[in-house]
């Protein structure tokens, strides 16, 4: 899906213009709000902070961007229903984000904001389980930050996302819902 949506956007009118290739890598904090559990006897689960990792490939054609990211998180569940339990979630999204970036003259800074829409595959997992249960939903993202000029093509990179996902049913007739407060800092690579 992704490098079907690069091949379209590098074919496009922005790409022949003054657009400009860009590798990205960042890494950061993942806030994971608690769980709202439906069709089971879990009610409701709480996570412990995890970490996030994300890559892309894009196009910057001035203030607009385009790319295709490949993200992963994971987060430690910290109670089930208020008891303490040894079991995790990981995200493995597949993204296509879009980016306003707001130029700031004489400004080694670049303010921006952002919004992607995807898939998302959630696995749930625990010690004492020998199979995993996952799921694979919609996924869409906001967010903002501030890219800091370091040299020529390569900026760094500060931001916060607002990561969601459809209701997960990683079994039958179970919906749980997924959300994140993700803090990420990277680097950005012009070619």
């Amino acid at each position: 899906m992704i490098a079907a949506l690069l091949v379209f956007l590098v074919s496009t009118p922005f790409a022949q213009g003054a657009a400009n290739p860009y590798v990205s890598v960042s890494a950061g904090l993942g806030l994971l709000s608690d769980s709202d559990v439906e069709g089971s006897w879990i009610n409701e689960i709480d996570y412990k902070t995890g970490f996030a990792v994300n890559g892309a490939l894009g196009l910057s054609g001035g203030m607009y961007r385009i790319e295709g990211a490949v993200g992963y998180q994971v987060n430690d569940w910290d109670k089930v229903n208020g008891d303490d339990v040894d079991a995790e979630v990981s995200i493995l999204s597949f993204m296509a984000n879009g980016y306003l970036d707001i130029d700031m003259p004489a400004s080694l800074i670049t303010p921006y904001l952002m919004v992607g829409a995807g898939i998302a595959n959630v696995d749930f997992s625990a010690d004492d389980v020998v199979d995993s249960e996952d799921d694979t939903v919609f996924a869409y993202q906001l967010g903002a930050g501030i890219g800091f000029d370091a040299a020529p093509n390569v900026l760094l990179d500060l931001g916060y996302r607002y990561f969601a996902t459809a209701d997960v049913s990683p079994e039958e007739d179970v919906d749980v819902s997924i959300a994140s407060h993700n803090i990420m800092a990277g680097v950005r690579i012009g070619f």
